[in-house]
């Protein structure tokens, strides 16, 4: 298969090409390392390669999974796999094979997917850019001076720039989505508890974490829940009923909505205009398709939110750090985390069990009139973003004030960790580029667990206004 063919189809669309004997997986494989070999050096959004053992796995027998023989890319946070090592990004986790393979990745490779690498992170994703000290800054395919987004933000470059056509991502606070904002993609993430986190992990940070992939397409995205979703033994939370079929949910004709939608951030704060621009275009055009669409927006105390959520997100964190300095003997400090990561540490090692019990409390009782809004509404409409995506070295990710660094980013970030925070589903839906050309995202979010009223709109914008072949310039 020429190397020029290899990005003109999605996931689905290879897996049917070996299907038909038309390409062989080791023949995909060879094609996403001539790939990433030839755009990597511009974009870093890979920061490990395992060619061998790619080509090893394409050669032996594969599961007969939906995408089978289809190269992939794992991330580093959470995307582990036995023989692989996950740094998190971070100079405190050192380079040593991971000794299990999570749950999740399990089910990408009895998918028939055929891992290839990992990608780039910031720092224990906790930033919406990917510019760690580790692995340097990843670049954006659309223009490699600006941010790919974070946390998934290696894999955002990998996929919209043609190195595969699917990659494994999470979001703990938008981290699916803001990269599928930023580099023209499909982002989803699930409902609280979709997707398993085990072997190891019950959950992360209180239910804020949740697994999936980012995508060019919405068959894609649907299809991999079939692959993925589902809980294991020991679960601590339970997702409501799925489908028989994501994928066949996704294909079957999308109702008619009532969908609120927002210009303006939680509190009332204003948008930067191309932000306003792509949320009232989503609006426009889900009017066209026959939707009833108001502006609206749920009851989110954004005030109240963001210090509760920075508590939790603080004293994970802290956690977090604090078992690899534990296993390995070191000291979390200057020499081994960020600056910012170091604030935040320090935020999360003072914050006191009561107070953590409390900032849960809070994000519950936002959750449950989230709920009730949504009783009235079956969507809403939000730009992904509060503005384009920033040139890299925009934050002040060096500094130890947690009030700045995160300040910056709430204003760019204002609508995605509400989601995390009540376990709703939402989805990032390519529809606008600003004038300097750069993907500017809109996000739906559903009601708990009706991811499949959500891959059903997105595939009628998909329909409505084609996004595959809209690529970046590379």
């Amino acid at each position: 298969m020429g190397f020029a063919e290899y990005d003109r189809y999605d996931a689905l669309g290879l897996a049917d090409l070996v299907a038909k004997g038309a390409v062989s997986p080791l023949e995909l494989v060879d094609s996403a390392i001539e790939r990433i070999e030839a755009l990597n050096p511009r974009l870093n959004a890979v920061i490990f390669t395992d060619y061998d053992g790619a080509r090893a796995r394409a050669k032996a027998p594969l599961p007969d999974g939906p995408f089978r023989g289809v190269p992939f890319l794992l991330k580093d946070i959470l995307g582990d796999l036995a023989g692989w090592p996950t740094r998190n990004g971070s100079r405190i986790s050192p380079p040593v094979p991971m000794p299990f393979t999570a749950t999740l990745v399990q089910r990408f490779l009895a998918g028939g997917l055929i891992p290839i690498g990992k990608t780039n992170v910031p720092e224990f994703g906790v930033v919406a850019t990917t510019e760690s000290k580790l692995y340097g800054p990843a670049c954006n395919p659309w223009n490699p001076a600006h941010s790919t987004g974070g946390s998934s933000g290696g894999s955002g470059a990998a996929v919209a720039s043609g190195m595969v056509p699917v990659a494994h991502a999470n979001d703990g606070g938008g981290s699916i989505r803001i990269p599928a904002s930023c580099n023209g993609l499909v982002g989803l993430k699930p409902t609280r508890g979709r997707n398993p986190l085990g072997p190891m992990l019950g959950d992360v940070m209180g239910g804020l974490a949740a697994e999936h992939i980012v995508s060019r397409s919405v068959r894609d995205t649907a299809a991999m829940l079939d692959v993925t979703a589902g809980a294991e033994p020991g679960d601590p939370y339970a997702a409501p009923p799925a489908p028989p079929s994501w994928r066949r949910a996704a294909e079957a004709p999308c109702p008619k909505l009532r969908i609120a939608f927002a210009r303006s951030a939680p509190g009332g704060r204003a948008l930067d205009p191309q932000a306003v621009a792509a949320v009232e275009h989503a609006a426009k055009l889900c009017e066209s398709l026959g939707h009833h669409v108001e502006e609206a927006s749920p009851p989110v105390d954004n005030d109240a939110m963001v210090p509760a959520f920075m508590a939790i997100w603080s004293s994970g964190a802290a956690m977090q750090i604090d078992g690899i300095a534990m296993m390995t003997g070191q000291t979390p400090g200057p020499d081994n985390l960020e600056g910012l990561t170091r604030g935040l540490y320090a935020m999360g090692k003072a914050i006191s069990a009561p107070q953590l019990w409390g900032a849960i409390f809070q994000l519950q009782q936002m959750a449950r009139a989230v709920a009730a809004w949504h009783a009235d509404h079956d969507v809403w409409l939000t730009p992904t973003l509060g503005a384009p995506p920033p040139r890299n070295g925009s934050f002040p990710l060096d500094s130890e004030d947690v009030a700045a660094g995160f300040g910056a980013m709430t204003d760019y970030v204002p609508f995605t960790a509400i989601q995390n925070a009540t376990g709703q589903p939402a989805i990032n839906v390519p529809l606008w580029w600003t004038p300097e050309g750069l993907p500017m995202g809109t996000q739906f979010v559903g009601r708990f667990g009706e991811e499949a009223l959500l891959l059903q709109l997105a595939a009628q914008l998909e329909e409505a206004q084609p996004w595959f072949d809209r690529r970046p310039a590379l």
